[in-house]
């Protein structure tokens, strides 16, 4: 007997009317009108969309739920949002960190988000929110894949307790080297910090994940020297470069040649288009830039390309439910995705792309899988990302995990009474 059978699944591939049969936590088949009389659970999608669950490839656990706290940014500036930070890590607590992520993550996990890379601020020698994060990635781990990067948020260079920190926190057991060159003192010590973090993770063997040219400054090109160090060391297709706002303002010509690099060196690219528009641009006049970087072109040229959501209810960002539909229908109108093709390539961006960026094993809807998806009250991709649907089913290994009921609104006109539930007609 099966554990679990999903009939009538749309897929994002756009296979249609598609069961789902799973067993001891995998796929084991995908076909139209499977037959198999008896399942310990048996749901029927009537046509909705079931896709395998939406990732997070940038987030920040330690500081999520933190607005207000010791006070609001009023510039709403990148800066100020560090110093906030600063202020409040001061005295920052174990329990109130996990307290924290916690909720975060039972909403992620309401919102069909089953993975999730956090960058933790690793300046503090005593790594308290760092420990913090690895009970709870241990806690939630049946229900979540949480990867840790360690941050050292006030410049591996710049801060001189940041290396030995760094190291202690890989010790511990957090999952990737972070870094972030271009808040160091000098252009030439954000390269240097480049080198050093890459070295450091060829050594251990670990992924790494730069917060990578966060600014507007087109001379921010660090991620020229993450393509480079990653090429000569070896460690395609394990290097993340996250942000790249810079490219923004890069001369086309440069980039053109900076395109190919990134894609011989295989290193992924991660916008966070809620933060990215919100924080960046912020010392134009007009015409303002739109903040993220060049999403459409990476993705043209080959570069896989991931969003993620960054922060929510922050120093840095005031708003947010960790809705990863949300992330991409941002992300969508900020590059001028809108083709049907460009489109999906954005639901892959928060889907099917972040789980490579994640090196997430067994990941998606083909047998030998996880069976791990989320059934979605739309019935495509698009008709997804534009009404940012309710989860009907967040399905973890074959269980289901979370469950919410379908979205209505009747309408009295009149005598008549009219269900609306925004799907088109036809």
């Amino acid at each position: 007997m099966l554990d679990l059978l999903v009939r009538h699944a749309n897929l994002p591939d756009g296979r249609r009317e598609m069961d789902i049969a799973c067993q001891d936590g995998r796929i084991v088949e995908v076909a139209a009108g499977i037959d198999a009389p008896r399942a310990a659970l048996e749901i029927d999608a009537g046509g909705c969309l079931v896709t395998p669950p939406f990732v997070d490839s940038h987030f920040h656990l330690d500081s999520t739920l933190s607005y207000g706290r010791p006070r609001v940014n009023q510039s709403g500036t990148l800066l100020e949002g560090i110093a906030i930070w600063g202020e409040f890590a001061e005295n920052i607590s174990a329990d109130d960190v996990k307290t924290r992520a916690r909720t975060l993550c039972h909403w992620a996990i309401a919102r069909g988000n089953l993975a999730i890379r956090s960058h933790v601020d690793v300046s503090n020698p005593q790594l308290i929110a760092a420990g913090a994060l690895l009970e709870l990635r241990e806690e939630l781990k049946p229900y979540l894949d949480l990867q840790l990067v360690a941050f050292p948020q006030e410049g591996y260079l710049r801060n001189p307790e940041a290396p030995a920190a760094l190291a202690a926190a890989l010790d511990l057991g957090v999952d990737v080297v972070g870094g972030i060159p271009h808040f160091e003192r000098t252009m030439a010590q954000g390269s240097r910090s480049v080198t050093m973090l890459c070295e450091l993770a060829a050594e251990r063997g670990l992924p790494v994940d730069l917060h990578c040219d966060e600014s507007d400054d087109p001379a921010s090109r660090h991620i020229e020297t993450l393509a480079r160090e990653t090429i000569r060391l070896g460690l395609q297709g394990r290097v993340t470069g996250s942000h790249l706002t810079s490219m923004h303002a890069m001369d086309n010509d440069y980039v053109s040649k900076l395109l190919r690099l990134i894609l011989e060196a295989r290193v992924h690219a991660v916008a966070n288009p809620l933060i990215n528009v919100t924080l960046q641009g912020r010392h134009d006049d007009y015409p303002k830039r739109r903040g993220m970087t060049r999403v459409k072109e990476m993705l043209d040229c080959g570069i896989n390309v991931s969003f993620g959501h960054d922060c929510i209810m922050d120093p840095w960002y005031a708003l947010g439910s960790h809705d990863m539909l949300e992330v991409a229908h941002m992300g969508l109108h900020l590059a001028h995705m809108t083709g049907v093709h460009e489109m999906r390539a954005c639901f892959d961006a928060v889907t099917a792309n972040g789980a490579r960026t994640l090196g997430l094993e067994s990941y998606g809807l083909e047998p030998g899988c996880h069976a791990d998806m989320v059934v979605l009250q739309a019935s495509d991709t698009i008709e997804a990302l534009r009404t940012r649907p309710a989860r009907l089913h967040v399905i973890r290994r074959g269980r289901v995990i979370a469950s919410t009921p379908r979205s209505t609104t009747t309408l009295s006109l009149g005598e008549r009474q009219i269900q609306v539930d925004f799907t088109a007609p036809g």
